[in-house]
This record gives structure tokens, C-alpha cells and sequence, in this order.
């Protein structure tokens, strides 16, 4: 059941145009297509052009792998070499599923360029020994067996000791990768991440095998000749690491996935004896799945590759299983598999109860990020439990092993962290570095290191740190449902518009429907079994749903919940409509319940608010004058006032702010002392006002730029409402400038992270927080 102080919210329903229903229409013929319209409209799509390139693939056109530019012309120039040379070549990729099949992309990709096993080798750490990234270790390993290349996936960008070590030892590397980047490019030949590219840019949001896919892109565009096989046969192990990492499905993210996915299809429909990947086929045949559904990846396959690093610890042979045409040796490795994931559900809910008992001693009212720690928690299933918990409570969770220790002399805790929408969490871990041995990972989610002694005053750091960057807003968990259904809509009719939508991921999530004045009949619960019949210490509740709009009830699950959960009397609930292909029929998935005397939904002040943001408002139908806000808020306190100033004022609130083009802030302090020197030199006057205009900055950080300005030997007055700027060397503080400017460079920094934060936060987000109570 959902927690009590949950938040549910139901997205603006905001009508899209005649016309854009007739334009969704003929992709669903079968039904009036306005779910699916709605859907579209309230996520942006809003023209027929982008309707088209998000519905059918075909139609879309995607990036040119060499739009990465110098970085993949240098990586491309160097796999040629080293083939030309007959230089032996090393894939280090990750453990989890994202990392596995950038590996088996690289491995069979490569493989094409490159005599595998002679000329091509795969490296995958151990998650339970190692962590993600380069190790010096390895790198020896792979120096004495003569390797000149090391190609990583899905890791390695801020890995700059081992990079200069493998150098060292005679070893070029390229990187290929989508997390964090360091400040400074990496001392490697080539980096290949999206994150150097803008954020519009249709390959920004690539996951780590689909950068890999771009590589080997890149050189069968270069070496036309070499390869036998077709570059398109690599596309549904795209799909499969694309759809299981966290990353936004849009643009050639997207793209790929739907290409992916029709290609996983068609070779699962082979008989097993001849398709071209045995093992992903044995695979979805033992998690009762068909492969036809978006969510036969992102709650079959994904889960079962990740499994195995989790409880195994070394993951290298899922290489095999994604890439083996030996259909018998593939089904023994989908059969280690499956135990692996049964073994980890088991573990993640012994865990979960764990960490359940030890909540109950935390005051969540003074916590903003929650850290727990165990000498006896697994940490291979830490990140998954916390994630459940940070969806629970709403609030940042790090969960901690301190089972062992990296370093016999100093005992080390090891866990992951998982955030939620509002929270950057590689932000948060990355302030407080000084006290961590090792971390990596996203905005959503993280994986770090620090000495067992650090625990309580990184918990206190990162607490008082998150305080305070969220200012008065509350961390309330919130459930949100994108359209109000009754059982009589569920059926093929619904299902067949929402597919419209898939993939879904990041950005553009499984659309969730709320059913009010419901109720359960028929519920039961078994422990799951596995393969082999053996019973799984994981539970799931079958049910039937019923409301008053027809006479016929619809089934359902609950995964990892009993029956005497579901409510007794009528309720509302939070589904997903999904295809059971296992079992042949249209069924719904519960994922939040309560009982219908708690209905309380913003629905109303959601509809008070206009999204306007990044488009031509002009043109758009405005209702009864709206308050307008056009510059971009930098904090959830200054842009809540504006709505209670709307509310006060009985109108609607329109965001019609533009995503922000950024100066570097380096830029911004060479023109604020640019500004001072010319003022000083004409002794002309200039007001805040003007200053604030001209470097586009806030308040705070323009008291930090003059303060910074003070100790560079300026001297600034006040006159009136205006300042004067005259220089006076004698005052210049070395030591304190320097500090300074640090200073003023970290406040436009977070100023802009919080532009761009909010050009881009989706509506129901925005909804979320400002109608939460402030703290006085």
C-alpha cells in the first residue's frame, strides 16, 4: 500500500486540438485515439512532424555517428592502426546490464575488425571484488599479455590515474562512455561520451551501449568492405542495455530501441535451434516472456543480466549468453542466469525487511537523505532496495555495506544510492568527495566507498547540504496518474493506444492511469516459483478489479505484496495496463492503492498551471490572462511565490520561460571585471539592475561577484539606488581573490544547473512541489 503522507497527483489534463487527434488517429484506427492524443500533447509532442518521427521510426533520421567530431575521427584512426598493425585490442565494459551488452556490441562489432580471442579480448570487473571504472590491476594483466588498445564501454571518463598508468605501461585508451565527465579531458586518444555534445542534441541522452553501438557505427562507415555481418544485427542487444539503464528515450535513444526491439522479436519467433541469439531466447522463455513487449526487457531480461554481478559477483559469461550461437551452451548460461535473479529476489527482500525495521528509528520529518548501513547487507542488491525506499519516502537513499573491507587497514563501507525526480544525487555524493574513497554513477543514481568512520559525518554533510539547496520545500513522496480511466475503459482497445507510446523509459514513462471507487475481488497470493519449481521467498497478489461502470470485472497483479494489503471496501488505485503474452490476455499491474476516503487530488490547481516553457506563446489560445512568468526561476521558493501570488490573484500561472543559453561562468567574472574597469576608468554609475541584465545572474551571486571584486582591488560605493567602481591596486588580496572568485564561479554554476533544471522539469514535478505547505 501506498505510505500514508504520499502525495497522489493526476497530470493537467490539457485538450489537444481537433486536429491532432485526426493526426494521431490513423495509427490507431481501431479507437477514437484521444488517450493517446492526450498522452502525446501533455508530453510535448505538438506538431505532426514530431508526431511522425515518435510513432514510426522509419521516419525518423538519425544522427550521423560522426557528429561527435575530432573524438571519433581520433578513435576510428586508431582502431584502423591498430588492425593495420595487428595490435592486440581489449574491451573493458561494466557489470550491470547496460555495461554487459556495450561489451557484447563491442565484442561482436569489433569482432568484425578484429580476430577475436588472438586480437580481442573483454574485460568485466567484479562487482562484489571491484568497482565500476578502470582498475590498475587489470590494466597490468592486460599489459603482460602484450595489449596495446584497451576500448572501454559504459565506463572510464573520470578514471584519469588509471588512464596515465596504462599509458605508463605502453597502453592507448579510448573511452567510450555516457556518465559524469571530468573537468578536464581525460588524458586519453579519443573520448567518446554525449555528455561534450548539448543537451538538444538527439545523441545527448545515449546510454553507454548505444555510444559503443555509434563506434562501431563509425567504422563500418569507415571500413565498408571488412565486415560479413550487417551493423543491424547488433541492434537488439542496443535495445536490450537502452531500455534497462536509466536514460531518457528520446531522440536516436529512442530510435534505436524501436529498432532493437523489432529485431529481438523477429529472432524469438525462430524455432530455438535456429536463432541468432539462443541465449536472449532461452532467456525470455524462462521469465515467461515474449520478447514483443518493451517490459519484456525492462522487467525480464534487464533484471537477469544485472542479477548475476549482483549474487555472482563476476558477470564476463553473460558476454557469451548474448552473443553464442552454441544454442546448447547458451541454455545452460540462461539457466545460471534465472538462479542468479531468484537468489537476488530472495536476498533483496530479506534485505527490504531490514531496512523497513531500521526506518522505523528515523525521524523523516528532520531527514532529507536517508543513510543506513549493515555489516550483513549484500551489497550487490542495495541499490535495488534503495530505490524502492527513495520512491517510498520520497527523499534521496544510500544504503551501506560494511561486510568488507577493500583496505585491511582502514575498514571501508561500500553501498548505492538512488535518488528521486527533484534531487541531482551525483551532485549531492560529489560535495562531500573529500570525505569518500571512491564514487560514480548520475543525477538518479550513484556508487561509492568511504571509510566506516566518515559514515556519521558524511550522513550530517549531506543532510544539511540538501537542507539546504531545497530551502523551505518539503519532501513529500508522490504517486502521479497521467489519465483517469474506469474499468469499462480497460481492454486490447486502451492497451493498443498507450502502445503508441513505447518504448517507454526516462522522459517518457509507462503512462499510469488512476481508477477511483473501486474494488478487489478474488485476491490470492503464492510465492513465486522458479524454473525448476522450486518456491521463491517473493511474493505476488493475483486480483480481479471492479467499479460501477460495468458488470464485468478485469485481472491483475501485485508484485511483492500480500492480499490482506489490498483495501477492504471501495478504493482508488494507480495501474499500468499491460499484454500477459505468457498467459494470453490484457491484465493490469497495481502500483499504488488506498482506501477511497483518502481522495484528495490537485487535479484542480495542476489545471491552474500553464506550460508554456521553450515554445512561442503569442500564438498560443491564452485563457483570462494569466500571470506570465518569463524569466527562468533559479529555487522552488521563488517560483512557489508566484504561485501563491497567481492563486491570490484568482488567475492561472503560465511558465513561458526559454531553456537558457549559458555564458561559462568563467566568461561572466572576465565581464563583470571587464565592467568594473571601464567604470572605474569613466566614472560612470550603474545599478544593480543593469548589472543583473547584463551578465544574466541572480541576486546572490552578484553580491558574491563584487565582494570577489573588493579583494581584486576595486573598490565599489553606493550612491542613491546606483554603485560606483573606482581601482585601488593597494587592496588586492592575493589569497582572498582567488577564494573569492571560487566562490562567485559555484553560485552562477548552481545558479544555471537550477536554469536548466527548470526549463526542463517535467509539469507534473513542478505541480508536485508548489503545492506542498511551506515551513516557517
Amino acid at each position: 500500500m501506498t505510505n500514508d503522507q504520499t502525495q497522489w497527483l493526476l497530470a493537467p489534463t490539457e485538450q489537444p486540438p481537433d486536429w491532432f487527434i485526426a493526426a494521431v488517429n490513423p495509427y490507431i484506427p481501431a479507437s477514437s485515439g484521444l488517450y493517446a492524443a492526450q498522452l502525446l500533447w501533455q508530453r510535448g509532442i505538438k506538431d505532426i512532424q514530431q508526431l511522425a518521427a515518435f510513432v514510426n521510426y522509419q521516419t525518423y533520421q538519425p544522427a550521423n555517428p560522426f557528429e561527435f567530431g575530432a573524438e571519433m575521427h581520433l578513435a576510428i584512426e586508431r582502431l584502423q592502426q591498430a588492425r593495420n598493425t595487428s595490435e592486440k585490442v581489449a574491451i573493458w565494459g561494466d557489470f550491470d546490464a547496460d555495461g554487459i551488452t556495450s561489451t557484447a556490441v563491442l565484442w561482436d562489432g569489433l569482432g568484425q575488425f578484429f580476430q577475436q580471442h588472438t586480437h580481442l579480448t573483454y574485460y568485466i570487473p567484479n562487482r562484489l571484488r571491484e568497482s565500476h571504472g578502470l582498475n590498475n590491476s587489470g590494466i597490468e594483466n592486460l599489459a603482460k599479455q602484450n595489449f596495446k588498445l584497451i576500448v572501454t564501454c559504459d565506463t572510464g571518463s573520470t578514471n584519469i590515474d588509471e588512464i596515465i598508468y596504462a599509458k605508463q605501461l605502453g597502453i592507448d585508451v579510448i573511452v567510450t562512455d555516457h556518465h559524469t565527465l571530468p573537468a578536464q579531458r581525460p588524458p586519453v586518444t579519443a573520448i567518446i561520451n554525449p555528455r561534450y555534445l548539448p543537451s538538444e542534441h538527439p545523441l545527448f541522452h545515449l546510454s553507454g551501449v548505444a555510444v559503443a553501438y555509434k563506434l562501431v557505427e563509425a567504422l563500418y562507415q569507415t571500413l565498408p568492405n571488412v565486415p560479413q555481418d550487417a551493423l543491424e544485427n547488433l541492434l537488439d542487444l542496443v535495445a536490450v542495455g537502452l531500455i534497462a539503464d536509466l536514460v531518457q528515450l528520446k531522440g536516436d535513444c529512442r530510435y534505436l530501441a524501436q529498432m532493437g526491439i523489432q529485431r529481438l522479436q523477429a529472432d524469438f519467433k525462430q524455432p530455438p535451434t535456429v536463432r541468432r541469439r539462443p541465449g536472449i531466447g532461452r532467456l525470455l522463455e524462462l521469465c515467461q516472456k515474449s520478447g514483443d513487449r518493451p517490459t519484456d526487457i525492462s522487467f525480464g531480461l534487464g533484471p537477469r543480466i544485472n542479477a548475476v554481478s549482483r549474487i555472482q559477483g563476476d558477470a564476463s559469461f553473460c558476454v557469451e549468453l548474448l552473443t553464442s550461437s552454441d544454442a546448447k551452451h547458451c541454455n545452460q548460461l540462461a539457466e545460471v542466469t534465472e538462479l542468479a535473479n531468484t537468489r537476488r529476489k530472495s536476498l533483496q527482500k530479506d534485505v527490504q525487511a531490514q531496512v523497513a525495521q531500521k526506518l522505523t528509528q528515523l525521524d523523516l520529518s528532520t531527514t532529507s537523505v536517508i543513510v543506513l548501513e549493515d555489516a550483513q547487507w549484500p551489497a550487490g542488491v542495495l541499490g535495488l532496495v534503495a530505490g524502492q525506499v527513495a520512491q517510498e519516502t520520497g527523499r534521496p537513499t544510500i544504503l551501506l555495506s560494511t561486510e568488507d573491507s577493500l583496505d585491511n587497514s582502514i575498514p571501508l563501507a561500500r553501498g548505492s544510492a538512488r535518488s528521486i525526480n527533484s534531487v541531482d544525487l551525483y551532485q549531492l555524493v560529489k560535495d562531500q568527495a573529500h570525505l569518500l574513497h571512491r564514487f560514480g554513477g548520475h543525477p538518479y543514481a550513484a556508487g561509492l566507498s568511504l571509510a566506516v568512520e566518515n559514515i556519521p559525518l558524511f550522513t550530517q554533510a549531506i543532510n544539511q547540504q540538501l537542507r539546504q539547496s531545497l530551502g523551505s520545500t518539503e519532501l513529500i513522496p508522490t504517486v502521479q496518474a497521467d489519465l483517469q480511466i474506469t474499468v469499462a475503459d480497460l481492454g486490447k482497445e486502451l492497451f493498443l493506444e498507450l502502445k503508441l507510446l513505447e518504448p517507454c523509459g526516462m522522459g517518457n514513462p509507462t503512462p499510469k492511469l488512476l481508477i477511483q471507487n473501486c474494488w478487489f475481488e478474488n485476491a490470492w497470493h503464492r510465492n513465486q516459483q522458479d524454473w525448476q519449481g522450486k518456491k521463491v521467498q517473493y511474493i505476488k497478489t493475483d486480483f480481479d478489479i471492479r467499479d460501477d461502470s460495468t458488470k464485468n470485472f478485469f485481472p491483475g497483479v501485485w508484485w511483492g505484496h500480500y492480499k490482506d494489503e489490498l483495501p477492504i471496501g471501495k478504493a482508488d488505485c494507480i495501474v499500468e495496463l499491460d499484454y500477459n503474452s505468457f498467459k494470453k490476455r490484457y491484465e493490469i499491474r497495481l502500483i499504488a492503492v488506498r482506501p477511497s476516503a483518502n481522495s484528495e487530488f490537485n487535479q484542480q490547481e495542476s489545471t491552474q498551471i500553464l506550460d508554456w516553457r521553450n515554445q512561442d506563446y503569442s500564438v498560443l489560445p491564452t485563457p483570462h490572462s494569466p500571470l506570465i512568468l518569463e524569466k527562468c526561476p533559479t529555487s522552488w521558493d521563488e517560483l512557489r511565490a508566484w504561485w501563491q501570488r497567481s492563486l491570490y490573484n484568482h488567475q492561472k500561472l503560465a511558465l513561458a520561460w526559454s531553456k537558457p543559453h549559458l555564458q561559462p561562468p568563467q566568461e561572466i567574472w572576465q565581464t563583470l571585471v571587464g565592467i568594473a574597469k571601464y567604470l572605474s576608468r569613466t566614472q560612470q554609475l550603474v545599478t544593480r539592475t543593469q548589472l543583473l541584465a547584463k551578465l544574466s545572474i541572480g541576486n546572490q551571486s552578484l553580491l558574491l561577484g563584487i565582494k570577489a571584486l573588493k579583494y581584486w582591488g576595486f573598490i565599489v560605493t553606493r550612491q542613491d539606488r546606483s554603485l560606483q567602481i573606482s581601482q585601488n591596486p593597494q587592496t588586492i588580496s592575493a589569497n582572498l581573490a582567488d577564494a573569492a572568485v571560487t566562490q562567485f564561479l559555484a553560485a552562477v554554476s548552481e545558479e544555471q544547473f537550477q536554469q536548466q533544471y527548470f526549463s526542463e522539469v517535467p509539469l507534473s514535478t513542478i505541480v508536485a512541489i508548489v503545492n506542498r505547505p511551506f515551513h516557517f
